[in-house]
């Protein structure tokens, strides 16, 4: 039987080489495996994302998915999906996570599909003061895909003890 890993992110058709890179090197920090789900908006051994994982892609435990059909085929029955978006989820700062809990972050420039957030267990939220309205004016309308993606990580983390 194959062993589950504590905790995993998985990126859903990321678009951006250099956030993929940083998340690719938290990954490494914290030994979480990493799963990229295709369609990808670049190459994978493209030199910007190479060059913002820096030398750390070695220690990346990566794996590639052919679409969000496979990777959510490869989960197992007691592995949780945890959708992280801007919008209309449980708070970071309330969640109670779970060891083999996968955290599922979305494109930087349209985040996570509705049929894709439906598929999830549940959704997550950064609690942000300086949040943006429904509307999109008059604060932040999200963090950095990379930036959040390492925010939950370290509080998963922390929470399940893994470091």
């Amino acid at each position: 039987m194959t062993e589950i890993s504590p905790l995993r992110i998985a990126l859903f058709e990321p678009q951006i080489p250099p956030n993929t890179g940083n998340i690719a090197r938290t990954s490494a920090a914290f030994r979480v495996p990493l799963t990229l789900i295709e369609p990808l908006g670049f190459q994978v051994d493209d030199r910007s994302v190479r060059r913002a994982g820096l030398d750390y892609w070695p220690h990346v435990q990566l794996s590639i998915a052919s679409n969000f059909s496979a990777f959510k085929a490869e989960l197992l029955p007691d592995q949780r999906l945890i959708g992280c978006s801007r919008r209309g989820g449980a708070s970071l700062s309330s969640f109670e996570f779970r060891r083999g809990d996968v955290l599922l972050f979305g494109r930087e420039d349209t985040g996570l599909p509705d049929p894709i957030r439906e598929a999830c267990d549940t959704i997550l939220t950064i609690p942000m003061p300086g949040a943006a309205d429904d509307a999109g004016k008059g604060g932040v309308r999200s963090l950095n895909l990379s930036v959040a993606c390492a925010l939950v990580t370290y509080v998963a983390g922390e929470q399940l003890r893994l470091w």
